[in-house]
């Protein structure tokens, strides 16, 4: 078994997952299944106070997000329909990442 240590930064922290399969080939698929790049600064207020979150909606719908820290702005990550373990950040139509500034629920 082959294992990949990956380092992915959002905002002021460091991830790093660590990626494995039997052999070169299926160790660098794994690898471009998180196609993201890093997230230096929230796209809304600009800030580097970013961290992942996650949650469940309906008891039935996984979202996995950067989330910021101060404007509680959010990016969410999208899946690939034909292989739901490659993840992508969400861009807009011309190429930017698709952040979400934070409304209450009562503005939704």
């Amino acid at each position: 078994m082959l294992q990949l240590m990956i380092s992915k930064r959002i905002g002021r922290r460091q991830f790093h997952f660590t990626v494995q399969g039997i052999n070169f080939h299926e160790v660098v698929a794994e690898y471009d299944r998180l196609s993201f790049p890093d997230v230096l600064n929230c796209g809304i207020c600009g800030s580097d106070n970013l961290d992942l979150s996650s949650r469940v909606a309906q008891d039935k719908f996984k979202y996995t997000s950067v989330k910021c820290l101060d404007c509680r702005a959010d990016l969410t990550f999208g899946k690939m329909q034909r292989d739901d373990q490659t993840v992508f950040l969400r861009r807009r139509e011309n190429g930017d990442l698709d952040w979400q500034p934070w409304k209450r629920r009562d503005e939704a």
